[in-house]
């Protein structure tokens, strides 16, 4: 269990490694819709402009799907008190995901979710999804018999790896020191803080488990 051992860092800190984490997540596509922006500029053959043409769309679209996601799961996603829809949530989940080598497996069904515990289901889906390098699935379920508010991300797959400064910013440790990739586990640890929630993670071969509670 990681609940109650969480360090405090200042938010100006905070707030530029979540920028560095985001620019770091949309320098790719960004940069393939600019290649292929180039592509169409120089070149006549209709093969190549097709191609081209595909990765811009394609590109844009995991842009897009990127930033919706950090809107909600880093921002500020409404006012005090708000609650959003797991069946949004899901669905930005599905498409930061689509196109990749993770499969999403969402058994939560539609209902409305304090906004906080919704964006600390995304930072963990977020989370465990970092942990498989080499694709697989990643499954969102909740308790059987449990209270509403709780729920696991389990990740399979050939290779799974939570690395120790991984661990150490989702257990809110900042002695270490925190960067761009760390800043993510960290604010799962400080969302769960807020919301009085535990956290745990499991490994096994082939598969980790983390769970809030």
């Amino acid at each position: 269990m990681f609940q109650g051992r969480v360090s405090f860092m200042d938010d100006i800190d905070i707030a530029a490694l979540l920028v560095s984490r985001l620019c770091h997540d949309l320098v790719s596509p960004v940069g393939a819709v600019v290649n292929g922006l180039e592509v169409l500029e120089d070149e006549n053959d209709a093969a190549m402009r097709a191609d081209a043409l595909r990765l811009v769309a394609a590109s844009a679209e995991q842009a897009s799907a990127r930033l919706q996601f950090a809107r909600l799961a880093f921002g500020a996603a409404g006012s005090a008190g708000a609650q959003l829809d797991l069946a949004e949530v899901g669905r930005i989940v599905t498409g930061l995901l689509n196109g990749g080598r993770i499969e999403l497996v969402w058994h939560l069904e539609s209902a409305y979710w304090p906004k906080d515990w919704a964006k600390l289901l995304m930072n963990s889906a977020l989370l465990i999804t970092d942990c498989l390098p080499r694709g697989g699935t990643v499954t969102i379920e909740r308790h059987e018999g449990s209270a509403e508010l709780r729920f696991s991300v389990v990740g399979r797959g050939p290779m799974v790896r939570l690395l120790p400064e991984t661990e150490r910013a989702l257990a809110g440790e900042i002695a270490a020191g925190l960067d761009g990739r760390s800043i993510q586990p960290y604010l799962t640890s400080r969302l769960a803080h807020h919301v009085g929630a535990k956290l745990s993670v499991v490994t096994g071969v082939g598969e980790i488990r983390l769970s809030a509670e």
